[in-house]
Formats: C-alpha cells, structure tokens, sequence
C-alpha cells in the first residue's frame, strides 16, 4: 500500500509514521508528503528522510473548489492507496472527500463525538473533564465526524495546563496513528456504509476496543 501525508505544520505525527516505517511497524510504503504552508517544518522531516515532497498552498487559488482540484491532481502522482491527515488545516470540500471515500484517516485531539474541531485541550479542561485523548477516524463530508477507529484516553489533571495535556494526548497520537494506519496497509481496515470495519467485524461508534466490547 502507498500512503502519503498531508500536513500544515510541525509534523509530529509524520515523524511518527517515518520512524514507523522505517522500524517495520508499519507494512506500507510512504511515498509523498504534501503541505499548503511551505514553511511547515514537516517538510524538513520529509526530506531527512528522503520523502518526496510538494507544497500546494491555497493562497494561490480563489476558492476551496479550485484549491481542492488541485490537490487531488497534485496527489494523482503519487498513485496513493490511502492519504493521511497529519495537522493539514484545511476543511475539505464534499468533491474531495467523496474523490476519495475510504480512503483517507485523520486523526483529531479529542473523545470524539466530543470536542470536534479546535482548542480541544481548553474546552476538555474548561468543561472539567477527569479524562481526554485522541481518535483516528476515516474522513467523510461531516467536519471530524467520521467513523471511528481508535481511541486513546488520557487523565485530566487538577493542574494542567494547555500545553501539558496537548503533550500527553500528542504522546498517545504517535502510537495509535501508526497501528491503525499499519491496518489499513495489511487489508484489515475499511470503511463500509459510513461505518468502520476491522478484520470483518464493525467497530462500536467509539472504535476498537471501547469500553462497551472491552
């Protein structure tokens, strides 16, 4: 399987998915790496590692549409299998997503349904939430609404911080973004009638191993 890896920023998570690769963790072939910002520090990564790379960067289009148009032709070279969203901060229109249905994965800071979109740290901390984490879902038209893979909780402390509990949730995202991805890659994962399914069996609303198939 051949994946690439759509970024804005630092690329934390990439660098997870490069070293993933590299140690064998992960049966797939990262191919491309792909940002809109042409400063984002991932792109260092990529090339460290001997990745290809382009930036696509949507100040130079008029609308999402074109911006969108672009980039699935952009990626055409590449052939992926699967795309990978790694901190690419873009909402994606409906023509995108549906371009490629099934298969593409994000993964989002937050209990999902809970915390969709952004600051999830602040408002699990504002809500006085005992525990918080991240998910892997498949990307559909809803925003972080995809079906869900995995999730990993962490606790909420007392005293946290922002900053501290972003840290211990990015910690957990670096492990769980390579297994599911390593799933997809071995033919395990799909997405089947907006719903998750591993290893043929479909996976409860808050992915594999929740609590309620624990």
């Amino acid at each position: 399987m051949r994946f690439v890896v759509l970024i804005s920023g630092n690329g934390s998570n990439l660098q997870a998915l490069i070293d993933a690769c590299a140690s064998g963790r992960i049966k797939g072939q990262l191919v491309g790496v792909l940002s809109n910002k042409a400063e984002a520090y991932g792109l260092v990564r990529a090339k460290q590692a001997g990745i290809p790379t382009q930036v696509l960067s949507n100040a130079d289009f008029a609308s999402r549409e074109a911006y969108d148009a672009a980039l699935i032709a952009a990626l055409q070279c590449w052939q992926p299998d699967l795309l990978v969203m790694a901190g690419f901060m873009r909402i994606l229109t409906p023509a995108f997503v549906q371009h490629f249905a099934g298969r593409m994965l994000n993964i989002h800071p937050s209990l999902l349904p809970k915390y969709q979109g952004v600051k999830t740290h602040a408002r699990a901390i504002a809500a006085g939430d005992s525990e918080h984490g991240a998910s892997v879902h498949f990307v559909t038209e809803e925003l972080d609404g995809g079906p869900v893979v995995l999730q990993a909780k962490v606790p909420i402390f007392e005293d946290d911080s922002v900053d501290e509990l972003a840290e211990r949730v990015l910690t957990q995202e670096h492990q769980i973004y390579p297994l599911v991805i390593n799933w997809f890659c071995l033919g395990r994962l799909k997405m089947e009638n907006n719903q998750a399914w591993l290893d043929n069996h479909c996976l409860p609303a808050t992915g594999y191993a929740s609590e309620e198939d624990a």
